[in-house]
């Protein structure tokens, strides 16, 4: 049973919460709180699991509370806010801070027909997160001073692919990989479950902070060397490949997985457009998309790796990718800049004589 702390100014959205989330017997709302000074009281005496919070709030807003409780009293936090184009950077401020998933509160602008199902999952991954080890691999170096990437028309395109696919904890593992690529790297397309707008302000970020040029995909993209292009939230990205280069296309098509991008789906068409000429990665996240996808790389010659358990905030998406034996090799996040770009090095998949790691046995 997972215990539910609701904390959210609003007794209209602390009843639906409360009623949405008793409809599922393995998880049980313990108390309601008004704003932060309310929660931290009953967070000694009802010892929740997982609190949902909102982020704006009377007294204290919910991104200074998140601050002090993470510093104090660690635990699992999912952000249950009206979600705006405008508010998306706080957002991400939040998963920075430690939350561990955002979604869109009922009858919000980017509230979706499966928002109920969303929370839930979001709830049920926070109770079995690692926060504590959310936190430990949040980069520690200062990043460089921002800078304009320009979009050079020249710059070849990528004969090598890098596919990335994330969820729970993965806006922190892909910043740590990417902050580790060279401006010369082949070129990468990233799925990161994430809700609409937030993935531009998502990947705004990360090129401010990377040596290659990091944005949110756009229609027929080409995909270059030095360029990594996330999905946008709401919209599959499917690779192509025409006319000797690999294109991304958006698409709308159902969730798959209850995602809207789907790793699945971006997986399962990088299998098909670039085979063994691709590198996939599976990261960090809740439930079963990308498994099937990376399986599909596999197949077609394509060199795939998943983090490890140690190192994953939710070992949920790489487990199952395990468990299908999609995976050549499992590496701890420490690692995994290095043995990407040591695989993407290496040529198509085959042509590398490196020994491979052997993957441990599942607990």
């Amino acid at each position: 049973m997972i215990r539910v702390l609701i904390v959210d100014d609003s007794a209209f959205i602390r009843r639906v919460l409360s009623e949405q989330l008793s409809k599922f017997e393995d998880i049980e709302v313990v108390g309601t709180a008004v704003d932060p000074y309310v929660a931290r009281d009953r967070i000694v005496s009802l010892r929740p699991d997982v609190i949902t919070l909102d982020i704006e709030m009377p007294r204290m807003d919910g991104l200074s509370f998140l601050s002090k409780l993470m510093h104090h009293y660690p635990m699992p936090v999912v952000i249950v806010s009206s979600l705006t184009k405008e508010n998306s950077e706080t957002a991400l401020r939040a998963l920075e801070l430690g939350a561990v998933e955002v979604i869109a509160k009922p009858g919000s602008q980017f509230s979706l027909p499966d928002v109920p199902h969303r929370l839930i999952q979001a709830i049920r991954a926070a109770a079995v997160a690692d926060v504590g080890k959310r936190r430990e691999i949040q980069p520690v170096e200062p990043a460089p001073a921002p800078r304009e990437v320009p979009i050079l028309p020249a710059t070849p395109t990528s004969t090598r692919i890098l596919a990335i696919g994330a969820s729970t904890g993965g806006t922190t593992a892909i910043e740590s990989i990417l902050r580790g690529m060279p401006a010369t790297m082949p070129g990468a397309v990233i799925v990161q479950h994430m809700p609409e707008y937030f993935t531009k302000a998502f990947a705004e970020r990360l090129n401010k902070f990377c040596n290659i040029e990091v944005r949110e995909a756009r229609d027929n993209d080409t995909v270059l060397r030095g360029l990594a292009l996330v999905a946008p939230g709401n919209h599959h990205m499917v690779m192509e490949r025409s006319a000797g280069k690999y294109l991304v296309k958006i698409r709308d098509g159902p969730p798959v997985h209850h995602q809207r991008p789907s790793v699945d789906v971006l997986f399962q068409s990088v299998a098909r457009s670039a085979g063994r000429n691709a590198v996939g990665a599976i990261l960090t996240g809740m439930g079963a998309d990308g498994a099937k996808g990376l399986l599909a790389m596999k197949e077609c010659g394509a060199h795939t790796v998943a983090q490890d358990e140690q190192s994953c905030v939710v070992f949920g998406m790489p487990k199952e990718a395990i468990k299908l034996g999609a995976a050549d090799e499992i590496v701890p996040l420490k690692d995994m800049t290095q043995t990407l770009l040591d695989r993407l090095s290496a040529g198509p998949s085959g042509t590398d004589e490196k020994p491979r790691k052997h993957a441990p046995a599942l607990r």
